[in-house]
């Protein structure tokens, strides 16, 4: 089991990064999944709008990008692309802290890989409770 955290693009150290996958196999658990290969890359939004547009055909900016690489069932394999800046919009945005934005995206990412959709407000809406509870549970390690 693996998570890694790296940046691309962007200048960008996550503190406290044992407690950070700690919680995510924690969330990754409480759905019955092992997280067998886990990136995380932290990038500027120039950056993921590049993937956006070359590998989805999307020509926006988003601040998550998630590619599940599983091949086998209940492991998570996947690699995860933030952007920070637009961690930082969406938390002045949201009003909310930096840091309660970043692990927002975070969970939303692994929430993807467990099979979490939000294409719809249903799906989204759970989405969003899935987060809210997930942000709870980082307190709690």
């Amino acid at each position: 089991m693996a998570i890694s955290f790296f940046d691309e693009d962007a200048k960008f150290n996550l503190n406290q990064k044992l407690k950070y996958k700690k919680w995510l196999k924690e969330i990754a658990l409480r759905e019955e999944y092992k997280i067998g290969e886990l990136n995380y890359i932290f990038c500027s939004d120039e950056y993921l709008y590049n993937i956006n547009l070359e590998y989805l055909d999307h020509d926006t900016y988003t601040d998550i990008i998630t590619f599940d690489n599983s091949e086998v069932e209940n492991l998570i394999e996947g690699d995860i692309f933030i952007s920070i800046d637009r961690v930082k919009e969406n938390a002045i945005k949201e009003n909310e802290g930096f840091d309660h934005e970043l692990k927002r995206v975070l969970s939303h990412g692994l929430l993807h890989l467990l099979g979490y959709k939000d294409k719809t407000k249903k799906e989204a809406d759970l989405m969003r409770k899935m987060e809210n509870q997930s942000i709870q549970l980082f307190d709690k390690i």
